[in-house]
């Protein structure tokens, strides 16, 4: 055999060896891929096969609803239906994209942002790119199923308030939450979910938004659903019960009118609110899906500043509701001594300047103590009243009375208003407090300002002898807050009576407020927005028109109802503009809880009378005065300082 012939024989095997070696590393490699795929890697690729044939789909909670005081629903919610985009596959997204746009109606830049806000959130998390479909959009999503995958339809509740602004205010709306509070709610929230914005619906957002829960359906490789797998409920969000009487709402909404103004009834023994009116108002079902960016440019640059709830938001300088703070300081301190008696020619000069009483050029008060002073809101009284006191004890007494501070009424974003001092006008401004400026306060001018609910608060406190409730609107609400201000026996029945005059007596500035049977008191105000002299140099423009207060109340001790009311740029006196609010709301009050009264008694008159029942008259009856016929009977029973009131 020779060389070359044994050499071709090696080749072979060499060359086998190596052919070997190399399959066996394939093997080896393929071996190891199979058990990361199957092993390491089986969650993940489980998950993702999962993935293609399970579709997680949310079943949003509905919001809970809002109660009045009897159970009548304020506040409510509708069936919808929300469009979600699935982003598993991002490629199938962009590729439908542009048909998405056409097809429902949305912007394809607005659909870019939207994606890009949810860049962060996981592939397999749908957003909702249109919170309430059409049915043109229901159509249009059921017919391209096959070829439009990526649109997905869940019913959902969209909230329903009563039309025309009723109790938006206090009520609230809801909007899609802001990226901080979803980075704030720890992954509770979504992109798309909503919210709370303001008033009730974000003071109790927690309690009125349920949980949502998860169904999942298994679709085809065109993404019908097929079948359903076990699905979590969604748990809906609490109802609240308020302290609102919808009646009453009612009627201040339809006596104040169109007015730009507020209405707050109290019933200050609680501090329950009855009834909260702020006009212009806004229409809440706007928000409950998505208000366009033009209709929020336009309400924020309304003048008639529709957002504002003017109930606790409005500060405003009190006019001649303040005197009652004034009064009560001097019968307090004594200073003047209750005997003070001031002649009223219609002016008077303080500290070289010329102060006017409103009745200025029409007449005069003459000869003026306290009573006839609130009665008839003489300003050159409470001007000297005021000199006496000083700013120190006026802001002390308003203070103490809740002016310049939080009444802590649950609702957001309530302001504080401004009872001026001393210490307050150094602090701010680094200068001394001039004293003509007390003369301005003591008549609710100058720079105090308060809101309607302090001024309710404010009265039905002092009413009540000291007594002031925290006011509330959740019903049966734990731990509110009282404060007591230490006022004598006397004090209370003087300013009362007082109040009382101002509706019931001669010369009052609310004569027409009064209600027959009814203890109906309480303070007129007229304040003004600018001097009279500025006034006149910018002409007579409806913005700077007087501003209108009454605050009213029943009855004349211990009362039952406050109800304050202001009027802007009314123009009028505070009796002859505010008043009537005012009177019909305090008449709904009593005509109410008087035929309530009649249905008790009329039910406890239709109760049979223990006494008379057959086996009690068996009994006690001669056995000759019944006869068997009878003993079955039943027998019912009966049963700046301008003159300002």
């Amino acid at each position: 055999m020779s060389y070359w012939f044994r050499n071709d024989n090696r080749l072979p095997q060499a060359r086998l060896a190596i052919a070997s070696y190399i399959i066996v590393g394939m093997i080896g490699v393929l071996l190891l891929g199979f058990w990361k795929l199957q092993v390491i890697d089986a969650d993940k690729y489980s998950s993702l096969a999962e993935r293609n044939r399970v579709r997680y789909i949310p079943v949003i909670a509905p919001r809970g609803r809002m109660l009045d005081r009897e159970g009548r629903v304020l506040v409510d919610n509708r069936p919808s239906f929300s469009v979600l985009l699935l982003r598993d596959d991002l490629a199938q997204v962009q590729k439908h994209l542009a048909g998405i746009s056409e097809g429902l109606g949305i912007p394809l830049d607005d659909l870019h942002d939207q994606l890009n806000n949810a860049k962060n959130l996981p592939k397999f998390q749908p957003i909702i790119i249109k919170p309430d479909a059409s049915p043109a959009d229901v159509a249009f999503i059921e017919s391209h199923r096959s070829d439009i995958p990526v649109l997905e339809m869940i019913p959902v509740h969209r909230r329903r308030y009563l039309p025309g602004g009723f109790f938006a205010h206090a009520a609230g709306y809801v909007g899609e939450v802001s990226e901080q509070q979803i980075e704030a709610s720890n992954g509770r929230l979504r992109p798309g979910d909503f919210a709370g914005k303001s008033g009730l619906e974000r003071q109790y957002n927690d309690l009125l938004q349920g949980t949502d829960g998860m169904r999942r359906v298994v679709v085809n490789s065109v993404g019908k659903e097929v079948d359903r797998l076990a699905t979590q409920e969604a748990i809906s969000g609490k109802q609240i019960l308020l302290t609102i009487d919808y009646d009453l709402q009612q009627v201040a909404e339809q006596a104040l009118g169109a007015r730009p103004g507020a209405a707050v009834a109290l019933d200050p023994r609680t501090g329950e609110v009855l009834a909260m009116v702020s006009h212009p108002t806004l229409d809440p079902n706007d928000f409950a899906v998505r208000i366009s960016a033009n209709d929020w440019k336009s309400l924020n640059e309304d003048r008639q500043k529709p957002l504002l709830n003017r109930a606790i938001q409005a500060q405003l300088a009190p006019g001649s509701v303040f005197k009652i703070v004034t009064a009560t300081a001097m019968l307090e301190d004594k200073n003047p001594p209750e005997s003070f008696t001031t002649f009223c020619p219609g002016y008077a000069t303080f500290y070289g300047r010329q102060f006017k009483c409103y009745i200025y050029g029409k007449g005069s008060h003459g000869v003026a103590g306290l009573h006839k002073a609130v009665l008839e809101s003489c300003d050159i009284f409470f001007y000297n009243v005021g000199m006496r006191l000083g700013i120190d004890r006026l802001s002390y007494y308003g203070s103490k009375f809740g002016l310049g501070r939080k009444t802590g009424i649950d609702l957001p974003e309530e302001l504080a208003g401004l009872m001026p001092s001393a210490e307050w006008v150094e602090r701010v401004y680094h200068r001394k407090w001039y004293a003509g400026e007390t003369i301005s306060v003591a008549i609710g001018q100058g720079a105090v300002i308060t809101t309607p609910l302090q001024l309710a608060r404010m009265i039905g406190g002092i009413a009540s002898g000291g007594v002031f409730k925290q006011p509330h609107l959740l019903k049966d609400a734990l731990n509110v807050g009282e404060e007591r201000v230490a006022l004598s026996e006397a004090t209370v029945e003087k300013i009362t009576d007082a109040m009382y005059g101002v509706v019931n007596e001669e010369g009052g500035t609310a004569r027409n407020v009064r209600l027959p049977g009814i203890e109906v008191s309480g303070k007129s105000g007229t304040a003004q927005v600018i001097g009279y002299a500025t006034r006149e140099k910018f002409g007579k423009q409806k913005k700077f028109e007087d501003n209108a207060w009454f605050v009213g109340y029943a009855p004349r001790r211990n009362p039952e109802i406050v109800v304050a009311v202001l009027v802007q740029e009314s123009g009028k006196h505070g009796g002859e503009a505010a008043g009537p609010v005012v009177k019909e709301v305090i008449k709904a009050y009593y005509d109410k809880k008087n035929k309530k009264t009649q249905g008790q008694e009329t039910a406890e008159s239709k109760q049979p009378d223990p006494r008379n029942t057959p086996a009690r008259v068996a009994a006690t009856a001669p056995r000759s005065a019944l006869k068997p016929e009878e003993s079955a009977a039943v027998v019912p029973a009966r049963a700046s300082a301008e003159p300002r009131r």
